[in-house]
């Protein structure tokens, strides 16, 4: 009952952020989300998911590889902006 539990809550927190994704994927509208916060966020899934594997929790491990993937897309978005933005700036100058 627990491990059911524990997907559950782990899908509404998991699927939560592919909305969050969806949007910036199509408005590539990054520029007041925090690089510092979905890079802490990112190594926190991360190791949520080892910590998952390692006491066969298959609802942590599972729940938090699947964030992995929009926080992931919303990462990689936000990190090629701040890229982008360098390279314009040094072409400028």
């Amino acid at each position: 009952m627990l491990e059911l539990t524990g997907f559950i809550a782990g899908i509404f927190t998991s699927i939560s952020f592919f909305p969050q994704a969806i949007k910036v994927i199509k408005t590539h509208q990054v520029s007041d989300i925090s690089l510092l916060t979905y890079s802490m966020f990112l190594m926190g899934l991360a190791l949520w998911v080892v910590y998952g594997i390692f006491f066969h929790s298959p609802s942590i491990f599972v729940c938090n590889a699947i964030s992995l993937i929009p926080a992931g897309i919303i990462f990689g978005m936000k990190a090629k902006s701040i890229i982008e933005k360098k390279k314009a700036h040094r072409l400028q100058n």
